[in-house]
């Protein structure tokens, strides 16, 4: 009955999104989803505040037996999570698409917002299941709808070819999840996380895991599984790739989660954690080493995503590694830096994520050679990138500080401790290595951005973005500024969630983690009157002085003009020459040519594509020319040679029936 009831309350947000006037549907969908979205957070603040967790829904009959839902603090982080990113990014569309209304006829839109709605719900949905059918059912769903989303500007090509890889790559990743639940049912005659754990103490459970890590590892961006995300984020419009960066994504962390938990105090749980280590070094440094070198804002922001994975899986290796030696601090400290990791890259992503949205309906391009100087026109949207910016660099009062603090923490304290001295070496080697590539990455991306002079008419008549949208961004920006500046109350409803792989006290960061944290919130603090101080000092200095405005010096040159400027290339030129081997390059455009004594004007775009998504693509491209190949051989154009294939697969039914095959 849950499902026939979750069926028809689908067919009701369509309904009601559908029947919506074209201008009112946006308000529809953002009440339908604000509703879901504040009952489920409160619910999941009660949870994480110390109320026991309850039952969501229990049903008898599905092809895996018994199912429930139910929300522990685990989900309940996960609920406040996907609560935020869900309504900010409904609330940024209705901005967003608002010049597209007119291009678009009202099922079109309609199909959108329901497909937002319905996405929302389902990754509510997905987080809140013990497992089983109805995690998969909300798994699909999800999948389903995020698929619809990107398929916006389906008329373009390259929007289309990346919805399709995507939803490819969803379902292999889908058919292995299959896999391990129907394993998992035929062993314990049910398919729930708990299960799980009991097939982990009575089976060998490293095959097992490492079918539901290569199914979740899909979803997250996992290298080498990656290659559908910077496709994927760049075709769908900005506020879908706010969600599924900053959102969606984060479930299939959630499902590694719960998989990793499920292997308690075994002996494999060291193995786990070295995978889980070594696929996060891989997938952080591969992922920032492609950022930096993108010449393209989203598809940046997409490899960031990526390295961001990598750090979470590094955090939860730590985890793993600490729990096995029995290290409770490097445990901590490793667990609770990736579920604030995991909470503040959404906060951080969907805010830059947003911000790149507001450059591309205003200027109509998200190239780093075709902008610059958006500082001056557009002021709000530059301030709240730049907060975005230094986020996800690391930087303090800000979020991105405090959990890669946790995650350092734990790696230092696994060297001084002697508990796997040499994974907590390569992995802190690994995340230095992360985290000064990425301010090479995002310096390049606001230096080029933002500063300088516009180097089109286009960016110098741009204007900034409507309220609305700039209050959706407000949204994470809130996020960020908590956490960063209230630390000690961000980790203790994360150590909350915590518990289901540590069980330890709910009160562990005060005794373990609130001497750093108070540190490092006394030190946002001071930060923040300092430059309050300076920023005083300077209008004090200023107040009654004629300040005077003049060309940039261009060290002697009397003619500057913008084609002067670093363009994305030229910044990242020296870190591209290391990283020729990761990518594969292409040019758009026509280069000067020898003749040319006296050059006429030419633009020239130089790409760099991920070399292992071509690799991991080609293989089932093959596969599918191959079969089409053979399949072909078959159409002979005679009515008897026909006849004979449907006979010969009837005969083949007849005799898979007499062996009970089938």
């Amino acid at each position: 009955m849950l499902f026939l009831y979750t069926l028809l309350f689908l067919v009701l947000i369509a309904a009601a999104i559908f029947a919506a006037p074209l201008r009112a549907k946006v308000w529809t969908a953002l009440a339908l989803t604000g509703a879901g979205a504040l009952a489920a957070s409160v619910r999941a603040l009660g949870v994480l505040a110390g109320s026991t967790p309850e039952v969501l829904w229990r049903v008898s009959a599905t092809p895996f037996g018994g199912d429930t839902g139910s929300m522990d603090p685990l989900s309940a982080l996960f609920v406040v999570l996907i609560s935020i990113g869900a309504v900010a990014s409904v609330l940024y569309s209705r901005g967003y698409l608002a010049h597209t209304l007119a291009s678009k006829s009202p099922a079109h839109v309609s199909l959108h917002y329901t497909s937002l709605t319905v996405m929302c719900y389902a990754m509510l949905g997905v987080v809140c299941s013990d497992g089983g059918f109805s995690f998969l059912f909300f798994w699909e769903l999800m999948t389903v709808a995020s698929f619809l989303l990107i398929l916006y500007d389906a008329q373009r090509r390259e929007v289309s070819r990346a919805a399709l890889a995507y939803l490819i790559m969803m379902h292999i990743g889908f058919v292995l999840l299959v896999v391990g639940f129907v394993r998992l049912d035929a062993a314990c005659g049910s398919a729930t996380f708990d299960a799980l754990g009991a097939y982990f103490h009575a089976q060998n459970p490293l095959p097992l895991f490492l079918v539901f890590l290569a199914g979740f590892g899909m979803k997250a961006g996992m290298f080498p599984m990656h290659v559908w995300l910077p496709e994927a984020h760049p075709a769908a419009p900005s506020h879908v790739s706010a969600l599924m960066s900053g959102v969606m994504i984060k479930t299939g962390v959630y499902g590694i989660l719960r998989t990793t938990a499920a292997l308690g105090d075994l002996p494999v749980l060291h193995t786990a954690g070295v995978i889980l280590l070594v696929l996060g070094i891989v997938t952080g440094v591969w992922g920032v080493l492609l950022a930096a070198t993108q010449n393209d804002v989203k598809r940046l922001l997409a490899y960031s995503s990526i390295e961001n994975i990598g750090v979470i899986l590094l955090a939860l290796g730590v985890a793993a590694l600490g729990k096995s030696s029995g290290n409770q601090l490097v445990a901590l400290c490793g667990i609770a830096g990736a579920l604030l990791h995991t909470l503040n890259h959404s906060f951080f992503k969907s805010l830059l994520f947003f911000g790149a949205g507001n450059i591309l309906s205003q200027v109509h391009t998200t190239s780093l050679d075709a902008l610059g100087g958006l500082s001056k026109h557009m002021p709000l949207t530059s301030i709240l990138f730049l907060t975005g910016t230094a986020a996800i660099c690391a930087l303090p009062p800000l979020n991105g500080f405090i959990s890669e603090l946790l995650i350092y923490l734990g790696l230092f304290d696994g060297i001084a401790s002697g508990s796997g001295m040499l994974a907590s070496a390569a992995g802190l080697a690994a995340l230095a290595l992360i985290g000064g590539v990425v301010v090479l990455a995002f310096t390049k991306l606001y230096g080029t951005v933002f500063l300088g002079a516009p180097r089109s008419h286009e960016v110098a008549e741009a204007s900034e973005v409507d309220n609305l949208r700039i209050a959706a961004m407000a949204l994470p920006l809130a996020g960020i500024l908590f956490v960063g500046l209230f630390p000690e109350t961000a980790v203790a409803g994360v150590t909350r969630a915590a518990d289901f792989f540590l069980r330890t006290p709910a009160d562990a960061a005060d005794w373990l983690l609130s001497p750093t944290l108070s540190a490092a919130g006394r030190i946002a603090w001071l930060l923040i009157v300092i430059t309050g101080i300076l920023l005083w000092l300077r209008s004090r200095t200023l107040r009654g002085r004629r300040v005077a405005e003049g060309p940039t010096w261009g060290c002697g040159f009397t003619s500057p003009n913008v084609r002067m400027q670093y363009t994305g290339e030229s910044f990242s030129e020296g870190l591209q020459s290391i990283a020729t081997s990761l990518t594969q390059s292409s040019g758009e455009g026509s280069p000067v040519g020898k003749g040319e004594i006296f050059p006429d004007a030419h633009r020239f775009d130089i790409g760099h594509r991920d070399r292992i998504g071509r690799l991991f693509s080609a293989w089932w491209v093959e596969l599918l020319r191959l079969i089409n190949q053979r399949v072909m051989r078959l159409r002979t154009g005679k009515i008897n040679h026909y006849v004979l294939f449907a006979l010969a697969f009837l005969v083949l039914i007849f005799l898979l029936s007499l062996l009970n095959v089938i």
